[in-house]
């Protein structure tokens, strides 16, 4: 005759060997499909990796529910992620555990997949950008943050003007008289390479702090970055966008300093932010090394 058996729990029978409270237990790296609404009514769904976390602050239970909050991330995976949907995950989060838990915290990163068209052709292609979504509850207040990474192009004032006075000590050798046929000096324009300016791939890293604030869709406010940069890396091109690249990098000539200024001026703008901080990283081409910027909105924020 089968009969059924309780399964040991020994989170309620085994003695607590300490009584203290401890501040986040939980796991890490759970994959998990998530899927946000994007502009204009699309929806994207991505892989995921997430964190979960409740506090332990009854000192007599011995461990904390984790697969209850494994269950309650499957079921973010059917609906649409945004600051709604993650609110009542944490509250659930806290009341899954019965009473042993006053706070809950998640994290999730991804790589938002975006379309981008070309800059003159009509053509399209598709760019990743990480993004990491951190949320916790804190005694019933919700605070939140976002983390965003976003590469770009920067070309070298200073190498820009050395390239400048090269072509122009080369203009001068090789049309010595004071007048210039106009025809010459185009034919040699388009046949002769003097001097580059040097420039890399760039990036930026943003940690922006929204409090209780509702986010902005992510695919606006990755392009408000762009577009206060003004050089953003492209996709598929033909020649005639790689010459309008061209052309805006030598429009948007930066230090690594210019860039961020830039970002900065767009953020003291943004008056969702209540926080941010913020890393430019130039990969020099002309150095071994990088040029980098770090700046926050608070002296108390801690650095990236």
């Amino acid at each position: 005759m089968h009969t059924s058996k309780t399964l040991p729990d020994i989170t309620k029978t085994q003695q607590v060997a300490e009584s203290l409270p401890l501040r986040w237990v939980g796991m890490e790296a759970i994959a998990v499909p998530i899927t946000f609404d994007l502009d204009h009514g699309n929806q994207q769904t991505m892989a995921a990796k997430a964190d979960v976390y409740v506090s332990l602050d009854d000192l007599t239970a011995k461990g904390i529910h984790m697969s209850r909050l494994h269950a309650l991330l499957n079921e973010l995976a059917a609906q649409s992620c945004n600051k709604d949907t993650l609110d009542l995950l944490l509250e659930k989060m806290v009341t899954s555990q019965a009473g042993i838990s006053q706070n809950a915290k998640i994290n999730l990163a991804f790589d938002l997949l975006l379309p981008k068209p070309s800059l003159l052709s009509h053509e399209s292609g598709f760019q990743t950008y990480r993004v990491e979504i951190k949320g916790q509850r804190i005694k019933s207040e919700y605070d939140y943050s976002l983390k965003i990474t976003v590469p770009y192009s920067s070309t070298c004032p200073c190498s820009a003007a050395l390239s400048r006075q090269l072509l122009a000590d080369a203009i001068d050798t090789e049309f010595p008289t004071a007048n210039i046929d106009k025809q010459a000096l185009l034919s040699w324009a388009q046949s002769t390479s003097v001097a580059t300016p040097h420039s890399q791939r760039s990036y930026a890293y943003l940690t922006l702090s929204l409090g209780n604030h509702q986010w902005p869709a992510l695919p606006s406010l990755i392009f408000q970055i762009e577009e206060a940069i003004g050089t953003p890396v492209q996709t598929m091109v033909k020649r005639a966008d790689e010459q309008e690249f061209a052309r805006l990098n030598a429009e948007h000539l930066m230090f690594c300093e210019d860039a961020a200024r830039k970002l900065k001026a767009m953020l003291e703008q943004s008056t969702w932010v209540l926080d941010y901080r913020f890393k430019v990283k130039h990969q020099e081409s002309l150095h071994a090394h990088n040029a980098v910027v770090i700046d926050q909105k608070h002296a108390s924020t801690t650095g990236l």
